[in-house]
């Protein structure tokens, strides 16, 4: 019998360990771990079952043209999701002109998504099928 994956958890570099937490906890995540609370250079985080960590990263790690990392989160209602993060005020209303994906929409792949950064500009997409 072969082994099964039951998980993912992807590892977000961060300039800032403890504005990137505060900013997951913005989107509904609950802090995990964290191993320093002085000068934090590692956290999880959770939600509804799906887990992430963030770790520091230096200067040198974000020169041209390193690309920053994308996420993409399945979730039950988007439009929903969109409101929460909005009410937290995560949600960047000048976006909405700059960027397709800023709001919810419907997807030519089939599917209804918006896009947010994260503080160290990595790229969360959040979905559901249509």
């Amino acid at each position: 019998m072969s082994p099964v994956l039951l998980a993912v958890h992807p590892v977000l570099p961060a300039r800032d360990v403890g504005q990137s937490v505060r900013f997951f906890e913005q989107l509904g995540f609950t802090l995990t771990f964290l191993d320093s609370t002085d000068n934090a250079r590692y956290a999880a985080l959770g939600r509804d079952g799906v887990e992430i960590h963030l770790q520091w990263t230096d200067d040198s790690q974000w020169a041209y043209p390193t690309d920053r990392p994308v996420f993409r989160f399945l979730t039950s209602d988007v439009d929903a999701l969109f409101e929460d993060f909005r009410r937290a005020g995560v949600i960047d209303e000048a976006r909405h002109e700059r960027s397709p994906w800023a709001k919810p929409g419907d997807t030519p792949w089939g599917t209804r998504e918006f896009h947010v950064r994260d503080p160290a500009g990595s790229s969360l997409q959040f979905y559901q099928p249509r």
